[in-house]
């Protein structure tokens, strides 16, 4: 097979890129190692519980154990299905701060400043208010506000604003300091994923290839330039080949670990793995940071809470019938409902603490009398030293 462009990954990437390459009169060859988004967990909000460890959904990796961790290892979800994360993740709608936009581009990643990733923000948005300076409508990613409310969650925002946090209507405007609740990627209580977003908007929808359960193992490399990719499906080993460019989009994990398998990466450690080396890039692979949430409860008197909510039976029903009714309530929740950023220390320029406040704790006590809790996490900065496969 021959297309103009081939597409590695159908995650939050690689659909835009694949609906915008095909609007514009491409061919293109979109390569999933996971399967169609067919699966009703997929769809409603609080089934991320059900798609997170699912190896229908999942990948499924783990980092290894840690020392500062107590010798813990983490579950590490990345989406192995149509729409990729954005499939099975919390749909928060939250950009970067514009200083960290901009210190990417004073770093040399041209065309990485706040003033120059705005526009695209707000060419793919929906944004349920309308235009602005900061939003963009029309567009395919569809941002609406939460379809529930918690007066606790109230509360701990007054708190929050008591304590030196000010309120903000909008996370989104380049600084986000502040407390809110956040917006998410939904639509009319229903998640919205790339796929849907994208690929299934596409204009030119007969100028893409869609290829799931298509496991790429290498880049097709000749005279030091990408023509195209091998794949595994189901026994079968094939290959496509692209006109123009191949394009990684297999995620955090995926895109280097499939150029060190086509000879791109450390070579020494290439080498010892028996791969050709092709190109001694030590970078690739390395360096990988992501966010570490430390989860705190608290048992709560006199206020209202998911744990006492769905405490029985009859609770529980509940919550059923009035997500089926009105596509709201708790089956409409995204995993955290409130958020904080704020300094860490007044001579910050920039926030550096993130916080997310959830009206629930997923492991409560089972004891009637003692289901009413309350939950907050933080979120900083962790390096991840290796990700072993399930």
């Amino acid at each position: 097979m021959e297309f103009d462009y081939i597409v590695v990954g159908a995650g939050s990437a690689g659909c835009v890129v694949t609906k915008r390459l095909a609007d514009a009169g491409h061919s293109v060859a979109l390569i999933e190692a996971g399967g169609r988004d067919n699966y009703h967990w997929v769809h409603i909000p609080m089934g991320y519980l059900y798609c997170i460890n699912n190896p229908r959904t999942d990948w499924q990796f783990k980092t290894e154990a840690d020392p500062g961790l107590n010798g813990r290892s983490l579950l590490y979800p990345r989406g192995k299905v149509l729409g990729g994360c954005s499939s099975i993740n919390g749909m928060l709608y939250l950009r970067g701060q514009a200083a960290d936009y901009d210190g990417w581009r004073q770093m040399g990643l041209t065309g990485w400043g706040w003033d120059d990733v705005l526009p695209y923000f707000k060419k793919s948005e929906d944004y349920m208010d309308g235009p602005s300076d900061m939003h963009g409508a029309g567009g395919e990613w569809r941002v609406e506000n939460q379809r529930l409310h918690w007066d606790v969650l109230d509360d701990w925002r007054d708190a929050a604003e008591q304590a030196g946090i000010p309120k903000v209507a909008d996370f989104n405007t380049g600084d986000n300091e502040g407390v809110s609740y956040f917006k998410v990627n939904q639509r009319s209580g229903w998640r919205v994923n790339t796929a849907k977003s994208f690929l299934r908007t596409a204009k030119r929808k007969d100028k893409i290839k869609v290829l799931t359960h298509a496991h790429v193992n290498r880049l097709l490399i000749e005279n030091g330039r990408a023509i195209g990719v091998e794949y595994l499906r189901g026994d079968a080993t094939q290959k496509v080949v692209a006109r123009a460019e191949v394009i990684l989009s297999a995620g955090a994990i995926g895109s280097p670990q499939i150029l060190q398998l086509s000879g791109i990466g450390p070579a020494q450690h290439l080498r010892g793995h028996g791969i050709d080396v092709i190109q001694d890039t030590p970078e690739v692979g390395e360096n990988l940071q992501d966010h570490l949430q430390l989860r705190c409860s608290w048992r709560l008197d006199g206020a209202k809470t998911l744990n006492t909510m769905a405490n029985s039976i009859w609770g529980k029903a509940k919550i059923g019938l009035e997500y089926a009714l009105t596509r709201s309530g708790p089956m409409s929740m995204a995993p955290s409902q409130l958020g904080a950023f704020a300094k860490s220390r007044p001579d910050l320029e920039t926030a550096d603490l993130e916080y997310h406040v959830q009206p629930l704790n997923p492991r409560g006590p089972p004891r009637r009398d003692r289901c009413n809790s309350f939950d907050a996490s933080y979120h900083g900065a962790i390096r991840i030293g290796k990700i072993q496969p399930h």
